[in-house]
């Protein structure tokens, strides 16, 4: 494997106590860095509270059950995304993993009909994603399924979508938006809000097939959603750092949160991910304080995990933002 950047100390510290929301390890479909029981020893080995297994295939909760029961004293936490192999927006699929203890439910990614409807080039030296080959595979053998709707031709939110949601907020779970197209995510996001749900994220807004502009980001943030930030966006050279930092600025730290997104083979290891983001956000002129509420407070809020004592009050007393 290739030699990668080593956080510093201090920003070991800073990370100390958070989750990271937003991984991806074995085992899993496609090859991975480590496999979750490993992590989840080498997140006790430097302080970080526990993650969320994402896949963009197989629901996790059940695994994350399995993980924690090996490793106590690191939460791996369980979560579903609604492409096609669980059935796309299908709330029964929502419901038995918010009753096997789910705490994310990512709308559709891969089978969005944004992602697959998306123009936008990578830059020329940005690493493509792992998924891309796989659907590939998929279209080839002739198993590519329709695009995962949320919307109406109309535009309005499809009542599957608003189901989805009344089964999110029952459960107490998060809502992340997934790879939909910015208006499609105002959109339900609004929706969201009105069938109850407390906890919503916008997935990666400066990747490519959304590039959500700083605009669209305050208005999501105002109505109460956090803004993900994940590692691997700018790492990967999918976004400049400079727009990445001037992102998470105007639109304020406190309605942020930092994840990795790491798990690939060819990238840094995964516990070293949001302290390695801490370290490109000291150098970029963030304080202790505001990267400490981006990586431990808000991923605490996101998943449920009790505040620590250096939480900001609004954490303290479960208001967010």
């Amino acid at each position: 494997m290739a030699d990668h950047p080593q956080p510093s100390r201090h920003a070991r510290e800073l990370v100390r106590g958070a989750y990271d929301v937003h991984i991806h390890v074995a085992p899993d479909v496609m090859r991975r860095r480590v496999d979750d029981v490993s992590l989840a020893e080498r997140f006790a080995a430097v302080g970080m509270a526990g993650f969320v297994l994402k896949s963009h295939y197989v629901p996790t909760a059940e695994r994350a059950e399995v993980v924690r029961r090996a490793r106590p004293g690191v939460e791996a936490l369980g979560a579903i995304t609604l492409n096609a192999s669980v059935g796309g927006m299908n709330p029964i699929a929502v419901e038995i993993a918010g009753r096997g203890g789910a705490k994310v439910v990512w709308l559709p990614t891969v089978d969005s009909a944004n992602q697959r409807q998306c123009q936008a080039v990578e830059p020329e030296s940005a690493t493509p994603p792992m998924w891309a080959r796989l659907q590939d595979d998929l279209r080839a053998a002739g198993m590519a399924a329709d695009p995962v709707d949320v919307l109406t031709a109309d535009g309005e939110v499809t009542e599957r979508t608003r189901q989805v949601l009344r089964l999110v907020a029952k459960h107490d779970m998060a809502l992340a938006t997934g790879h939909l197209h910015q208006d499609e995510s105002t959109r339900v996001l609004g929706a969201a809000v009105e069938e109850g749900v407390r906890r919503i994220v916008v997935t990666h807004p400066e990747f490519t097939s959304q590039r959500i502009g700083v605009e669209r980001q305050r208005e999501l943030a105002a109505r109460g959603a956090l803004l993900e930030r994940c590692f691997t966006t700018p790492y990967t050279g999918k976004v400049e750092w400079d727009l990445w930092f001037h992102n998470i600025r105007a639109a304020g730290p406190e309605h942020s949160v930092l994840s990795s997104d790491l798990g690939q083979p060819f990238n840094p290891p995964v516990e070293d991910g949001l302290a390695l983001c801490a370290d490109h956000l000291l150098a970029a002129g963030f304080g202790d304080e505001e990267i400490r509420v981006m990586a431990v407070h808000n991923s605490r809020w996101l998943v449920g995990a009790a505040p620590l004592p250096d939480a900001p009050a609004r954490e303290r007393t479960g208001a967010h933002p």
